[in-house]
C-alpha cells in the first residue's frame, strides 16, 4: 500500500515511489517551496560548477590558488559574523552518521552536544532513503520518533536531553533525480535543505532550537554566497527573520581554505562556524591537483592532521573563525570501538584521545566522533581543556602562507597502501550501493570520502608512475594484477553472500575510474546511476 500524491504544483514531476508516510514530506507547498528555490538559483548552480571545471583546467596547466587581492579589504577589516543562539554555543562533542531511523536516535541520545544528520557523504542517496530520512528528521524534531528492532526484539525511542540536531544536504554538483522541475531535475541541495526548513521551522522554534546546517564542499565565497541568497529567499518565503537559518561551512576543499573570510562574510547573517573536514580536504588536495607530480601524497594512512599542511589548515581555520566570532570546530576521529581485541581497542582510544588533545590545544571550539562509544572520550579531553562553553575569544597570532597550505607532505607508497585503497574503496562503494553509506571497515567508520581518496589516490600514482619503497612502479598491468587478487581474496569471505554483496559492481566502478584516462570530479555521481 503507498500513498498518492494528488496535487503537484506547476511543472513539478516526482517519478519515484510514494511509499506509506511520503505525502506528508512531498506536500504541495514543499515541493512549491523547493521548485521555487531551483528555479531562482539553478543557473547560478551550474554556472558555479562551470567555474570549478574552468578552474580546473587553470590547476592543470600549473596555476596554484592564491588569497585573492579583490577581497583583501573583507581579510583586512574589522568585522564579525552573527552571535550563534544559545543552544549552538557549546558544541564540545558532535557525533555524525546517516539519516536513518535508528542511527537517528542513537545519536541524539549518545551524550554529545549535537548530532550532524547526514544526507551527503554519510547516506546512500537513494529516493527511500532521501524521504524516509525527512521523515526520521520530522518525526525526531517532534520528540515522537521511534523505532523497534525486530531482529533484537529492542525498542529504541528519545532521551529527555537529546543532542542539538544539525542536517547536512547533499553538495552543489547532485541532483535529485526523482523530482523534476520544467523538466530537468533538481538540484539535490535544494530539494534536502528546503524540506527540513518548510517542515520543521515552526517546530524548532517551540523548542527554542532553529533550522540549523552544515553546507558540504563549498570551493569558493561566490558558492557561500549563493546559499546565503537561498537561505534569505526561503527565509523571506516562510515569513521567517533573517538569521533564523543558522550553517556551518564545512572547509573540506583545497580552495575553501584560501577563502576563509570571504566564506565567513557572504554568510555573516546565518553562519556559526566552519569545520575541517579532513578526509575531504585530503580528497581535494590530490583531486585539484591531480595533474602535478610534485603534489603526489604517500599513503593515506600517512596523511595526518599533524602532517605540516594539514596542521597549517586546520590551525588557519582556528584563527580566522576567532577572529570573526565564529566557532572553529575540528574534525572526524574516524576509530570505533575493536569488540574482541582488547589491544586494537585501547589503540583506537589512544588515537581519538591524543587527536581530541591537539585539538583543544590548538583552539578548536569543538569535535567530531564517528561512533557512540568515543563520545565520552571526546567530552573528557575537551572538558579538562576547555572549562568554558568554547574557546571563541583565543587568538593565536598564527597565520599560513600559499606555501603552508599547498606543501605535500613526505612519505612513501607502500605495496600495503595500494591494496588498501583497492580493497577500502571496494568494501565502502559495494556497502554502499547496498543503501549503506556509513560502513565499518578495519576498525574505522567510513564514508563517501574514503572511497574518493583511494581511487583518486591509485588514479594519480597509476598516472604520474609513482614509484613502491620496494622500487616497484604502479602501472596499469600492477593496477590490473592488485584488483584481481583482491577481488579474489573478497570471494573468499563473502563466501555464499556473493551475489548480494555487490562487491563485483563496487570493483567494475572503481576499476573504471582509476583506469580512465580523465579524472572524475566525484565518483558518487556515475554510482548514483547505479541505485536510481
Amino acid at each position: 500500500m503507498s500513498d498518492v500524491l494528488t496535487e503537484l504544483p506547476d511543472g513539478v514531476e516526482i517519478t519515484g515511489a510514494i511509499a506509506p508516510g511520503f505525502a506528508e514530506i512531498l506536500t504541495p507547498g514543499a515541493l512549491a517551496l523547493v521548485a521555487d528555490l531551483h528555479r531562482r538559483f539553478n543557473p547560478a548552480r551550474e554556472r558555479l560548477l562551470d567555474a570549478r571545471a574552468a578552474r580546473q583546467k587553470r590547476l592543470d596547466a600549473g596555476e596554484d590558488p592564491d588569497f585573492d587581492p579583490q577581497s583583501a579589504d573583507i581579510r583586512a577589516a574589522d568585522w564579525t559574523v552573527r552571535p550563534a543562539p544559545r543552544d549552538l554555543q557549546d558544541r564540545r562533542v558532535e557525533i555524525t552518521g546517516p539519516v536513518d531511523r535508528k542511527m537517528v536516535i542513537n545519536a541524539l541520545n549518545s551524550g554529545a552536544s549535537c548530532f550532524m544528520a547526514d544526507f551527503e557523504d554519510a547516506c546512500t542517496p537513494s529516493w527511500d532513503n532521501m524521504v524516509q530520512g525527512q521523515i526520521n528528521l520530522r518525526d525526531a524534531v517532534a520528540r515522537t520518533i521511534s523505532f523497534e528492532d525486530p531482529a533484537r526484539g529492542k525498542q529504541y525511542s528519545l532521551n529527555d536531553n537529546p543532542a542539538v540536531l544539525l542536517v547536512r544536504p547533499r553538495g552543489w554538483h547532485l541532483v535529485e533525480a526523482h523530482m523534476r522541475v520544467d523538466g530537468a531535475p533538481v538540484s539535490a541541495s535544494l530539494f534536502d535543505f528546503a524540506l527540513y526548513l518548510y517542515h520543521n521551522h515552526a517546530a524548532l522554534k517551540a523548542l527554542d532550537s532553529g533550522p540549523y546546517y552544515y553546507l558540504p564542499k563549498l570551493e569558493s565565497a561566490a558558492e557561500a554566497r549563493l546559499w546565503n541568497m537561498v537561505i534569505l529567499q526561503a527565509q523571506k518565503a516562510l515569513g521567517l527573520p533573517v538569521g533564523t537559518v543558522r550553517v556551518t561551512v564545512l572547509i573540506e576543499t583545497i580552495m575553501a581554505s584560501f577563502a576563509l573570510d570571504e566564506i565567513l562574510y557572504a554568510l555573516r547573517d546565518h553562519i556559526v562556524g566552519l569545520n575541517c573536514g579532513r578526509w575531504d580536504y585530503i580528497f581535494s588536495y590530490i583531486k585539484r591537483f591531480r595533474a602535478r607530480k610534485d603534489r603526489v601524497l604517500p599513503d593515506r594512512a600517512q596523511v595526518g592532521m599533524t602532517a605540516p599542511f594539514m596542521h597549517a589548515y586546520s590551525r588557519l581555520v582556528i584563527e580566522t573563525c576567532h577572529r570573526r566570532g565564529a566557532h572553529a570546530m575540528g574534525g572526524m576521529a574516524a576509530q570505533i570501538p575493536v569488540k574482541g581485541d582488547n589491544a586494537a581497542n585501547a589503540e583506537a582510544f589512544a588515537k581519538v584521545r591524543a587527536d581530541k588533545e591537539r585539538e583543544v590545544k590548538d583552539g578548536h571550539d569543538g569535535t567530531w566522533v564517528a561512533h557512540p562509544g568515543m563520545v565520552a572520550l571526546a567530552r573528557e579531553v575537551f572538558d579538562e581543556y576547555m572549562p568554558g562553553p568554547n574557546q571563541i575569544n583565543r587568538l593565536n597570532g598564527f597565520s599560513a602562507s600559499r606555501e603552508d597550505l599547498l606543501t605535500p607532505v613526505k612519505g612513501t607508497i607502500t605495496h600495503q597502501g595500494v591494496r588498501t585503497n583497492i580493497e577500502v574503496g571496494i568494501l565502502y562503494i559495494a556497502s554502499w550501493l547496498r543503501g549503506q553509506g556509513a560502513a565499518p571497515i578495519h576498525n574505522l567508520m567510513e564514508d563517501a570520502a574514503t572511497a574518493e581518496i583511494s581511487r583518486a589516490q591509485l588514479w594519480q600514482w597509476r598516472v604520474h608512475g609513482a614509484t613502491l619503497e620496494t622500487g616497484e612502479q604502479v602501472t596499469a598491468a600492477y593496477l590490473d594484477q592488485m584488483f584481481a587478487k583482491v577481488l579474489a581474496d573478497l570471494r573468499g569471505q563473502f563466501g555464499a553472500q556473493w551475489e548480494q554483496s555487490r562487491i563485483e559492481d563496487a570493483a567494475g566502478l572503481i576499476q573504471s575510474l582509476v583506469m580512465d584516462d580523465e579524472f572524475a570530479e566525484f565518483l558518487t555521481i556515475p554510482a548514483y546511476e547505479l541505485i536510481r
